[in-house]
């Protein structure tokens, strides 16, 4: 044997793996082809698997009759701890809140006055109702308030009506509040 019969030997396996390659990979291609030529055609006929479920809705519902749930914002330097009690509480806070004003006392023979006068009515605005609940805005952010729940004016939520066409709440102090 000559040296070149082994590099045609050589060529001649080296061919052979190219074509199975090439047929592997384009029985591939044709099969990931006819698979996405087929998937839609399978999702149309069995669209109960893979729709979309869309929940009945409608203007009202029948809310429950318990009462609504109050909100509170508790930092954890309020929270009490349960391991300690056996200790007495002490009648001071030693956590500083606020600093106390001169309201009250006098200077220079006169008695001081408030500077600043308490805030007005809280105001905010109506944005959504949906499934017995509202969502409001004020100025301190956005909050979800159902029936009976306390609202930026300290009062009540008491019901949430549509009136012309547009949602309506109304609070415990008879005000009416429009969504725009």
């Amino acid at each position: 044997m000559a040296e070149f019969d082994d590099e045609r030997i050589a060529s001649l396996k080296q061919r052979r793996k190219t074509v199975i390659l090439d047929r592997f990979l384009t029985f591939t291609g044709l099969a990931l082809a006819g698979a996405a030529a087929f998937f839609p055609w399978y999702v149309f006929f069995n669209e109960d698997k893979f729709g979309i479920n869309v929940a009945a809705s409608g203007n009202s519902r029948d809310l429950p009759d318990w009462p609504a749930r109050n909100v509170f914002s508790v930092s954890p330097l309020a929270m009490v701890n349960k391991n300690e009690g056996d200790k007495k509480a002490s009648p001071i806070d030693p956590l500083t809140t606020a600093t106390v004003s001169d309201l009250g006392k006098e200077r220079n023979g006169k008695p001081l006055l408030e500077d600043q006068p308490f805030p007005g009515r809280s105001s905010f605005r109506l944005l959504h109702v949906s499934n017995g609940r509202a969502l409001i805005e004020d100025p301190s952010g956005m909050y979800m308030v159902r029936i009976g729940s306390i609202l930026p004016d300290e009062s009540r939520l008491a019901a949430l009506e549509q009136r012309d066409g547009k949602w309506v709440i109304v609070t415990s102090k008879g005000d009416t509040y429009q969504n725009n």
